[in-house]
């Protein structure tokens, strides 16, 4: 092997460089939120863990750096959606983006309407907002991880299928259990653990698809 054949070995195509690029803001938009989430709370007067979700974060005079929080993760999110798009097959789970996107796209919105401060007896516009915001991108993120799952089962990968189907279940469940007006320290920690478990989640197979896409990309340049 001559030496340029080992530089273009070690070399992606444009493509993949793209596709790579974009799958890292899938890496990172779930630490970036927490992190900022929880940075956020442990400095936030009156903010409890164990009774406030994270996002009335977004209310009181210091509500516009989770508003911000909300906003970069959603598109982040998005972003992390189109290289989904460009790395799979259309047989093989390329509509999982569309479900990606449009997460991303409630964070966004998510962070555009406040939520209603916890153990508020009057709903507001905003609030059901919020709220909707949540449970359809919620939605929308477990359908994209169920077929994924899909995509793992069909590739012979069942531990990486189980895994999407697990965090895409219990973020459901999560919501499901905080919506249901029951905010007690049991349902407030469950949703967290779950939102967690998700950005956890987007991110590894986020790892693992610019991993394929990198060595695509070697090959191709190859």
């Amino acid at each position: 092997m001559t030496e340029s054949t080992a530089r273009r070995g070690d070399e992606c195509t444009p493509a993949a460089r793209v596709t790579k690029s974009l799958f890292g803001y899938g890496v990172i938009a779930g630490p970036f939120y927490v992190l900022a989430s929880v940075i956020d709370g442990l400095t936030r007067s009156g903010f409890d863990f164990t009774r406030d979700s994270w996002s009335v974060l977004s209310l009181g005079s210091r509500g516009w750096i989770h508003i911000t929080v909300f906003i970069l993760t959603g598109l982040m999110v998005a972003a992390a959606a189109v290289a989904f798009r460009r790395h799979f097959e259309p047989k093989l789970g390329r509509s999982a983006w569309v479900f990606l996107a449009f997460y991303g796209l409630m964070l966004v919105l998510a962070g555009i309407f406040p939520p209603d401060p916890t153990g508020a007896t009057r709903v507001t516009l905003h609030g059901l907002l919020h709220l909707a915001a949540g449970g359809l991108g919620f939605i929308a993120f477990a359908v994209s991880a169920f077929i994924v799952a899909r995509r793992f089962f069909r590739s012979g990968m069942r531990g990486w299928a189980w895994f999407s189907i697990v965090a895409g279940g219990l973020l459901l469940l999560g919501f499901v259990a905080i919506a249901s007006g029951t905010s007690t320290s049991f349902t407030v920690l469950l949703f967290t653990a779950t939102v967690i478990l998700s950005w956890a989640w987007l991110s590894v197979v986020s790892v693992r698809f610019y991993r394929e896409a990198d060595a695509i990309g070697r090959a191709d340049a190859a």
